[in-house]
């Protein structure tokens, strides 16, 4: 029993019988048994797109009477709220295979998670068990579709493919300076696709893969046109464009029509990882492998072209 006289807090009282002046002392009980609750199934969506049904199990006890009555006014539903947060955001930010496969673990962090916040109410979190109820949309990885990785891959096996073919002892006919861009899961007729010039510069065939993503959407959201300038591995630098501007956008080789927003200055090697998620713009800024001549909030935005690779 935490018992108030004149409005003062007093040591806790009980448990037993408890002596209280009238009209000078009040009091509140607090329970300290362990006790539970369950954070309702709630649709989150994990970082692979899927969406899942998860809900928790959550047992905790009141180490500290005092700190229970006057740190937070509602401590049951302030725990609830707590636990939810910290259960939607672990999720986000992983798959749907990890979430099924490490439940265990995820619980272990949940609870640690929860208990940073609750220890200062005088409350301790013994147990949290994650519950996947059901999985109501599979990952959109598992959906086909074209996507930025296997545009790449397939990217790397042209340029590369001369070397590869040497060594498992084919040859492959000589083409024109052409490139032919295939969804992942139709693959090409051998007779009819065409291998470009080893000679033409990777940035020119990364930067050239993002023009099925660009959108009216994208232009709408960015609304600025970039310069990029790309050093090569042999110490040459080649300009390339990205026009966010009208339409559904453009990309291309050499320096754009009008007057760029952005110019930036990446390595080959960067641009690749970039493109990959491998690198973020904000992170290859601050580390100084991307170097930005303009606007630099301007040049975050290529975070969102990022994204809509994905």
């Amino acid at each position: 029993m935490v018992v108030f006289r004149l409005g003062r807090i007093r040591t806790p009282q009980g448990p037993g019988m408890v002596v209280l002046l009238p009209f000078i002392d009040s009091f509140q009980r607090v329970d300290l048994r362990t006790r539970a609750f369950n954070v309702p199934p709630c649709k989150l969506a994990s970082k692979d797109g899927a969406v899942l049904s998860v809900g928790a199990d959550v047992q905790f006890r009141i180490w500290d009477p005092v700190l229970s009555v006057m740190a937070v006014k509602d401590l049951n539903m302030a725990t609830r709220m707590t636990a939810q947060h910290a259960m939607t955001k672990a999720l986000l930010r992983r798959p749907l295979r990890e979430i099924q496969m490490e439940k265990l673990k995820i619980s272990g962090q949940l609870l640690l998670e929860i208990n940073d916040v609750t220890r200062a109410w005088g409350l301790e979190v013994d147990r949290v068990e994650l519950a996947v109820e059901a999985v109501l949309q599979p990952p959109q990885d598992s959906c086909a579709g074209p996507s930025l990785d296997s545009t790449l891959q397939q990217l790397a096996l042209h340029l590369l493919g001369g070397g590869v073919s040497s060594v498992a002892g084919g040859a492959l006919p000589p083409g024109p300076d052409t490139l032919e861009m295939v969804s992942e899961v139709e693959l090409p007729d051998p007779h009819i696709g065409v291998v470009p010039n080893l000679k033409q510069p990777m940035a020119e065939g990364l930067l050239t893969a993002l023009q099925p993503f660009l959108s009216e959407a994208l232009v709408s959201q960015v609304g600025a046109c970039y310069q990029f300038n790309v050093i090569l591995p042999s110490g040459t630098q080649s300009i390339y464009f990205l026009d966010l501007t009208t339409g559904r956008g453009r990309v291309g080789h050499g320096a754009p029509n009008v007057v760029p927003d952005v110019v930036v200055e990446i390595g080959e090697a960067d641009l690749q990882a970039l493109l990959c998620r491998e690198l973020r713009p904000l992170g290859a800024y601050m580390s100084g492998r991307l170097k930005v001549k303009g606007d630099l909030a301007v040049a975050m935005k290529l975070e969102a072209v990022l994204r809509a690779l994905k």
